[in-house]
């Protein structure tokens, strides 16, 4: 079966064009002739010499309302006598004549308005083309190349703007997907093979007993506790990654709030004061990730901290915007590593193993990729004393 061949929509807007000047043109061309017919000739008449036969014809305006001009003698021997029926039929046949020549003109005018409309679809499409050949190019391997259209803010730029952005999506989901791919099977071999060599000692031991059996067991419900808990907070990244599915109403005041009373065990635990100033912050995204967010920044507010430190959390608005604070006490940190505390993995010292404390290097990633997935702004600078200050400004409520 052969393939249909697409219409040009180029060809398309040029006929268009075309029908529509004839179409236009057919109705002046007989809005003309009504108007024409329905105008009364000119009376003419014709003055005659009675002795020498000679005649004399000539036009004489008169208005349709005046009274028809009788035959009568001017001096005797010339009369003047009036024609009508001629006057009528030539006056027939030149708005015949003018209608056959208006329609011929209009026919070749239309054919000259189709080629300029041709012309004219051509260089109106011209950005568009150049849109399509450049889309043709892009794939998955090179989807950092954008359309980038140039020219005036019409609706071809604002096709090519749009589309741009979907690229931009499209990229960061790419991105999101080989990243999660390459840190789960980076952070997940490590623990997999750990527990293949605790099944094998203890299968090839010849003395193992139920106490030793046992053990490894545990061990083993350890390390399965610590993946699940590795899988969900790669889990968590990736979606948050992806962007947002729930546009929800929330307050900050009470996301922090609920999550400071589930981490105060955990900070009496490290002897560590949670000091909270709760204003009302409203926004709007997936509450869900907001509240992993701050549950993210407290938990590492309070396990890089000191002994007897602080850690303080703030809510409020600012210019019309939802703003968190959070902010610790611990040790310096140095201004040019503290981009690098946001990437996965990472930690205070740089790159490290997962340790026993279930800690992979990835909470601040994580709230790194829910603030953009709700076009927040996040900050962060070392304290004047040492620690943390993380600072998200959420946009403002109906902004997303």
């Amino acid at each position: 079966m052969s393939r249909r061949r697409p219409r040009s929509a180029r060809l398309r807007l040029a006929v268009l064009f075309a029908a529509t000047f004839l179409l236009l043109g057919t109705v002046a061309v007989l809005t003309t002739y009504l108007l024409a017919s329905h105008v009364p000739p000119i009376a003419v008449a014709r003055l005659v010499h009675a002795s020498g036969g000679t005649t004399v014809t000539f036009a004489v305006p008169v208005p349709p309302s005046a009274p028809r001009i009788p035959a009568r003698s001017i001096h005797g021997r010339v009369r003047l006598e009036p024609v009508t029926g001629v006057v009528a039929q030539q006056h027939s046949a030149d708005a015949r004549a003018l209608l056959l020549i208006s329609w011929f003109v209009l026919a070749i005018t239309a054919v000259i308005a189709g080629a300029l409309g041709w012309l004219v679809a051509g260089r109106v499409l011209r950005p568009l083309r150049a849109m399509t050949d450049k889309a043709r190019t892009i794939s998955a391997g090179n989807l950092g190349e954008r359309l980038a259209p140039a020219g005036p803010d019409d609706e071809f730029k604002q096709l090519g703007d749009t589309f741009d952005d979907l690229l931009g999506r499209l990229q960061a989901s790419f991105e999101a997907q080989r990243r999660f791919v390459a840190n789960a099977s980076h952070e997940l071999r490590t623990p997999l093979t750990f527990d293949r060599t605790l099944l094998q000692v203890a299968l090839a031991d010849p003395d193992a007993t139920p106490g030793t059996l046992r053990a490894t067991c545990e061990e083993l419900l350890a390390s399965g506790r610590e993946q699940e808990r590795l899988i969900d907070a790669l889990l968590t990244l990736a979606s948050s990654e992806r962007g947002l599915a729930r546009h929800d109403q929330f307050d900050l005041a009470d996301i922090a709030r609920e999550v400071v009373g589930l981490v105060s065990a955990q900070a009496e635990q490290h002897k560590v004061t949670i000091a909270a100033e709760l204003a009302p912050g409203p926004g709007v995204g997936d509450r869900a990730l907001v509240e992993r967010l701050v549950s993210n920044l407290l938990d590492n507010a309070i396990r890089y901290n000191r002994p007897g430190g602080r850690v303080e959390v703030r809510t409020g608005v600012q210019d019309g915007a939802a703003v968190l604070v959070v902010a610790n006490t611990g040790d310096v940190i140095p201004a040019d590593e503290v981009d690098e505390l946001f990437e996965p993995f990472r930690r205070l010292r740089g790159l490290r193993p997962a340790g026993d404390d279930g800690h992979h290097g990835l909470g601040l990633s994580i709230v790194r990729a829910i603030a953009a997935s709700h076009g927040a702004a996040l900050s962060a600078a070392p304290g004047e004393a040492g620690g943390l200050v993380v600072t998200i400004r959420f946009p403002a409520s109906g902004a997303l």
